[in-house]
């Protein structure tokens, strides 16, 4: 009996924890209406205060240790620099719901990547990306996954954990064959997949 008790709030802990995240989302038009903060400097000032950061075009080789400092930030972008990898720092930044990485030179995502809960939409167009790691499957609010012109060979098969909430999946100007296309159609049914037309090749 008391074990079943403890089972019971057990989960209803979690379910508790998971209505609390999801109140922790904030709506598209709210999001947009916040200031987008371009001086890091400047932004370090206000830490609390800082919801959306563009550091775009800045020629940065790696990331800021000091962006890990701005923990309230739900838009973070990195895109057009010259960054080969993202640090496992990126769990400091829990309440991110938006990640912009495209036009970069990453080969790879830290492991790290799952503890982004909130992350909504994660642009990772033009880079070298070879594989996800499997941990992107514990993105549980992931809408949007975009990964146009990467060095893909493969998906994991942990992504089918996004099957009921991915709703784009960005794959077009990278190699895949027939059966591959078809297995992520199988994986994520559910999901609009953008692909190329399928090679000849073998992966």
């Amino acid at each position: 009996m008391k074990r079943a008790i403890s089972h019971i709030a057990i989960l209803l802990m979690v379910c508790f924890t998971m209505s609390l995240k999801a109140q922790e989302l904030w709506e598209e038009d709210s999001l947009n209406h916040q200031k987008v903060w371009k001086s890091l400097s400047e932004a370090l000032q206000k830490p609390d205060s800082v919801f959306r950061l563009d550091l775009s075009k800045h020629k940065l080789k790696e990331v800021p240790p000091e962006v890990f400092q701005l923990t309230e930030l739900r838009e973070l972008n990195l895109s057009r620099n010259h960054l080969t990898e993202i640090p496992e720092n990126i769990y400091k930044l829990s309440n991110l719901q938006r990640l912009y990485l495209n036009n970069n030179r990453l080969t790879a995502l830290p492991q790290r990547i799952g503890t982004l809960k909130n992350l909504q939409l994660l642009d990772l167009d033009r880079n070298r990306i070879e594989a996800l790691p499997p941990e992107i499957g514990m993105l549980i609010n992931l809408e949007v996954l975009s990964m146009w012109d990467n060095e893909l060979s493969d998906l994991p098969d942990d992504i089918k954990s996004l099957r009921s909430i991915l709703r784009k999946l960005e794959l077009r100007g990278i190699l895949f064959n027939e059966e591959q296309q078809k297995r992520f159609h199988d994986l994520l049914p559910y999901t609009t997949i953008y692909l190329s037309p399928p090679c000849n090749c073998k992966q």
